[in-house]
């Protein structure tokens, strides 16, 4: 439903980019059990990055952060899955979620900052930061603009988004002709790199 980053599973207080502490930059998710399951968030989340690749800071290493015990299973499960199927160490951890905090505000919905077309017509929308980032429309746009998603799907559901008809023009037009070949879920069997700010 929608992404935000920000610095987790750290204790110093307040982090930022600049002073991180102890925190792993990280991307909160919101979801829909109903449309999702986070077992399948999970699968995309393992094709979504390279789980043998030592981590050469704290600052960006691969983690996942579990909520609940549900959570902590099905993670440590997939883990072995993952193990199992690579016959490779992973050194990805698995960490219980102890609070997130948001980065800065220029690392929010990076993609669509950088179209200052469309970051106009969403702050039209969305005259508030923090609703800004909190909307689910400029996370959608912000992985499109990424290479993530397939054109119909986006034509489906671009009349959702509050834009002008001059902006949904442009970002269907920016989108099927100047960015590269639309990347699928990695559940759909292409390879992906790790989601982007």
């Amino acid at each position: 439903m929608r992404t935000r980053v920000g610095y987790a599973g750290g204790t110093t207080e307040h982090p930022t980019y600049r002073r991180l502490g102890d925190h792993t930059e990280a991307i909160e998710l919101d979801f829909d059990p109903a449309q999702i399951s986070y077992g399948k968030l999970l699968d995309i989340f393992w094709k979504g990055h390279d789980p043998t690749a030592r981590p050469w800071s704290r600052q960006y290493k691969a983690v996942i952060f579990f909520h609940d015990e549900g959570q902590r299973k099905l993670a440590l499960e997939s883990k072995g899955r993952e193990e199992a199927r690579l016959k490779e160490k992973i050194y990805t951890e698995i960490l219980p979620y102890t609070g997130f905090t948001l980065a800065e505000d220029y690392h929010q919905k990076y993609r669509l900052r950088q179209e200052q077309d469309l970051l106009k017509e969403f702050e039209a929308v969305y005259p508030s930061e923090r609703d800004f980032v909190n909307s689910t429309a400029a996370a959608r746009v912000n992985g499109y603009l990424g290479g993530y998603g397939t054109p119909e799907e986006l034509k489906k559901e671009i009349d959702s988004y509050g834009l002008s008809p001059a902006a949904k023009k442009r970002l269907l037009d920016m989108l099927s002709s100047s960015r590269p070949a639309f990347k699928s879920c990695p559940l759909e069997g292409q390879q992906s790199p790790i989601a982007e700010k």
